[in-house]
């Protein structure tokens, strides 16, 4: 189905705490990461395309039960990993407890954002749930933190089967239109899209 720019609207209002803790409440794995396939496929295809062997920190907002954290561990020095859920949060530190290097955060965004710099921010599944305005004030946030040089990965769903609904489509349309930002990898997949952006020199 063929998408336009602006053919979705954000939401009103950002998707509320209370509603991803109700679904980390009735599941441990509410999007099903460590068993679904396509999720499995999406995160090896996101390795591969990372650009450098190896990181010096990365920051990954909303990283829910950790597992992805975990994929990203051997690339990186350094991992701050966040969630806004505290249940995401317990099963990401417990995900990740024999890796000294990742440290896991309860944070919200764009309110609670990290002191310090990065080379590498991955960000998954997320910007969607934003509204227009803490849309815009996470990606300013995030791309301050980006060191020049740095990746900037994003990799959310699409929604192929209904179309015009807000999702990877309109967010990545977005992110590709920030200045200050150099696309080096798009990819698009049949239920996901993934763009690396580079930040200029």
């Amino acid at each position: 189905m063929t998408r336009a720019e602006g053919d979705a609207a954000a939401p009103e209002t950002t998707v509320s705490l209370d509603y991803f803790t109700g679904l980390y409440l009735a599941k441990d794995d509410p999007w099903d990461v460590a068993t679904k396939w396509h999720n499995q496929r999406k995160y090896a295809v996101t390795l591969a395309s990372l650009p450098r062997e190896h990181y010096r920190s990365c920051y990954e907002p909303g990283a829910s039960i950790g597992l992805f954290t975990r994929m990203l561990a051997p690339r990186c020095s350094k991992i701050l990993a966040t969630d806004s859920v505290a249940e995401a949060v317990q099963q990401a530190r417990e995900n990740t407890a024999d890796l000294p290097h990742v440290t896991v955060e309860q944070a919200m965004v764009p309110a609670d954002m990290p002191d310090e710099t990065f080379d590498l921010v991955v960000i998954g599944d997320l910007l969607y749930y934003l509204s227009a305005a803490d849309l815009e004030q996470f990606l300013t946030a995030v791309t301050d933190r980006l060191e020049p040089g740095g990746d900037l990965v994003s990799l959310h769903f699409r929604d192929r089967e209904n179309g015009g609904n807000y999702d990877g489509h309109n967010v990545h349309e977005i992110l590709a239109a920030r200045p200050g930002l150099t696309r080096v990898v798009h990819h698009e997949d049949e239920w996901f899209l993934l763009d690396v952006l580079r930040k200029n020199p």
